[in-house]
């Protein structure tokens, strides 16, 4: 089992918060991080490798004032 961690990042490009993933490789890291994409970015990361970043896809709805 290899380590590696997902950032979620937010709107101002800082991570707010990291995950802890322990997988087989970094097909499996993928998987799991893409899944963990719900309003904002997340990097993928073994150590000092990016491995992968997944962009949020949801968009704000608009809301008039």
């Amino acid at each position: 089992m290899a380590h590696y961690r997902a950032y979620l990042i937010g709107c101002d490009g800082h991570s707010i918060k990291a995950v802890d993933l322990n997988c087989t490789a970094d097909d499996a890291a993928r998987k799991r991080a893409e899944q963990m994409v719900d309003g904002h970015n997340v990097e993928l990361w073994e150590h000092a490798r990016r491995i992968a970043r997944f962009a949020n896809k949801q968009e704000q709805p608009f809301s008039p004032v």
